[in-house]
């Protein structure tokens, strides 16, 4: 394909994009974002509209994200609800040996029904909570499962609104290239009569 004729798809794509961030800048102010994401969760859009690729660029490969993305968040939850109950017996030692028992059965999923086996984006999933958790703000007086529960709904929210990009950038692109460059390489290959 030449330049010019992907320049459609460039531009849709940065449409796309711009839109993804209006949106994340309209919730943001009309409700001061969702739950911990004050400042907005477009990263999370970002980066699932990235792992929809990464999943194939289908509709099944979307929802492996997604499930992914739960997984990881239940991971999380796991690992930090254990982490925190240990950490007087254990000290130092509470997160690495919660994860030295937890990221096996994680890395296990890799040979499990194709639904369930997109390990990169339990990770992915995992780490964005993670992330949430750390550098984000909470309501005061919200108790553990308070903010596990705002950070899963926020992540949940934008990982759907990433992975929607996703599927509109394959259906863009799909549509667009049936229509106006298999065609012209057809008329290019078939000789004139």
């Amino acid at each position: 394909m030449t330049p010019k004729k992907f320049l459609p798809n460039a531009l849709f794509i940065g449409i796309l994009a711009m839109t993804c961030q209006i949106v994340d800048q309209l919730i943001v102010q009309n409700g001061g974002g969702i739950g911990p994401l004050v400042g907005g969760g477009g990263w999370i859009a970002f980066q699932a509209w990235a792992m929809y690729f990464l999943a194939g660029g289908t509709l099944k490969g979307g929802l492996r994200a997604l499930i992914g993305y739960g997984f990881g968040m239940v991971a999380s939850i796991a690992i930090l609800f254990c982490g925190t109950q240990l950490s007087g017996p254990l000290g130092f030692w509470s997160v690495p040996l919660v994860l030295l028992v937890l990221v096996p059965p994680v890395i296990y999923l890799m040979i499990g029904p194709e639904l369930v086996n997109l390990v990169p984006a339990v990770f992915v999933g995992a780490g964005v909570f993670f992330g949430v958790m750390t550098y984000c703000p909470f309501d005061e007086g919200l108790n553990q499962w308070g903010m596990f529960g705002q950070t899963f709904l926020a992540e949940t929210v934008y990982c759907i609104l990433g992975l929607i990009f996703g599927w509109l950038t394959v259906t863009q692109q799909t549509w667009y290239n049936a229509k106006f460059v298999e065609p012209a390489v057809q008329a290019e290959v078939t000789p004139a009569e």
